[in-house]
C-alpha cells in the first residue's frame, strides 16, 4: 500500500508522513526530493511552479509508486497534489491511498514560517492556495483537518485507514 499525505506547503505532509511510516515500518518517500533542480530553484527565488515543471515531477513520482506497488513494499508519500489531475497521475491502483491535510490560511501561513532550512519560498503560500483543487467525494480522499498534534493526526490516519505496522 502506499499512502500519499498531501495539502499545501507548510501543511505538515512531512512531519506527518515521517512520523505515520516511522509507527508502521514503512519507507517514507519525499516528493520534494523527485524535484529537479530548476524546479527547485524555481520555488526558492519565489516563482510559481506550472504545470509544464510539474508533469516530468509527477511522472517520477508515478514511476516511483508503481516500483514500490510492484515489490510490495508498503510506503508514505509526502507530496503536495494540489490538483486533481496531479492525484490522478498518482493513482494508479486501489492500493493507493491518499490523506488530505486541510487547513486554513491562517494556521498552514504559522505552521510554514516556524519551519526552517526549506526552499519553499513562504511568499508562495498564497499560490498553493489559489492551486488547490480540494478533493470531491468522488476522490476517496481521507480529510484530516490541522490544528491537531502530528501524533494525533497520525493517530487518526491509522483508524480510519486501518492501518498496522508491517512485522
Amino acid at each position: 500500500m502506499i499512502v500519499i499525505i498531501f495539502g499545501v506547503s507548510g501543511a505538515g505532509k512531512t512531519t506527518v508522513g515521517k512520523l505515520l511510516a516511522r509507527e508502521l515500518g514503512w519507507r517514507f518517500i519525499e516528493a520534494d526530493d523527485f524535484h529537479p533542480a530548476a524546479n527547485i530553484e524555481k520555488m526558492r527565488s519565489g516563482h510559481t511552479l506550472t504545470d509544464e515543471d510539474r508533469w516530468p515531477w509527477l511522472e517520477r513520482l508515478q514511476q516511483e509508486i508503481e516500483r514500490s506497488l510492484a515489490t510490495g513494499e508498503n510506503a508514505v508519500l509526502g507530496c503536495s497534489a494540489l490538483k486533481r489531475a496531479y492525484r490522478d497521475r498518482l493513482r494508479v491502483s486501489e492500493a493507493v491511498k491518499f490523506v488530505f491535510l486541510h487547513g486554513d490560511y491562517a494556521l498552514v501561513d504559522r505552521q510554514l514560517r516556524s519551519r526552517d532550512r526549506h526552499f519553499m519560498n513562504a511568499a508562495l503560500l498564497q499560490s498553493q492556495f489559489d492551486d488547490l483543487e480540494e478533493p470531491q467525494q468522488d476522490e476517496n480522499v481521507l480529510t484530516i483537518e490541522l490544528g491537531q498534534t502530528p501524533g494525533q493526526i497520525v493517530q487518526r490516519i491509522k483508524t480510519k485507514l486501518n492501518l498496522v505496522a508491517s512485522g
